[in-house]
């Protein structure tokens, strides 16, 4: 499986961004570590993680220093019982995965799942981004360069993904 994640945060009114490895990650602490050391060491206290598998499904996830639980938006709620990262942030959001018998590769439109309010301030409201998860013939590279332009950071992702 191939999957691509990285944390975005901003510094002021730049964004700075790394890739990051998430195969270790067997809790959503684990991550949400991660982010917030990222955005703390470039003197922020907020970061983004952006994933995408396979051309499969994307996930989002919002954590702050100090804040509430991070908020997490994934594109197809299936996927879970598949992708150990999936199922990780599915349970750090309190998603609500379709059965096994529901799986991926048995329906064919996504079923998208969590707080899709979460990038409103960063231009994409949670009916778009709706609309982007479970739109036909929309990959979830594709979904998330939206959500990169639309931050400002979308160069930045570009360039990690060359």
């Amino acid at each position: 499986m191939s999957t691509f994640a990285a944390i975005f945060a901003p510094d002021g009114k730049m964004w700075r961004g790394t890739e990051v490895e998430l195969g270790e990650a067997d809790v959503i602490d684990d991550i949400t570590d991660l982010m917030i050391d990222f955005a703390v060491e470039r003197g922020g206290d907020e970061a983004l993680l952006l994933v995408e598998a396979d051309d499969e499904w994307f996930a989002i996830v919002r954590a702050e220093d100090g804040g509430e639980e991070p908020r997490v938006y994934l594109s197809d709620a299936r996927v879970v019982h598949d992708h150990t990262i999936a199922s990780v942030l599915s349970e750090a959001g309190g998603l609500g995965a379709p059965p096994p018998s529901e799986s991926a590769g048995s329906r064919p439109n996504p079923v998208p799942d969590g707080d899709g309010d979460l990038i409103t301030d960063l231009g994409v409201p949670e009916d778009e981004l709706h609309d982007l998860a479970s739109g036909g013939g929309v990959l979830p590279s594709d979904v998330l360069a939206v959500v990169a332009e639309r931050a400002g950071f979308s160069d930045l992702l570009d360039s990690m993904r060359l």
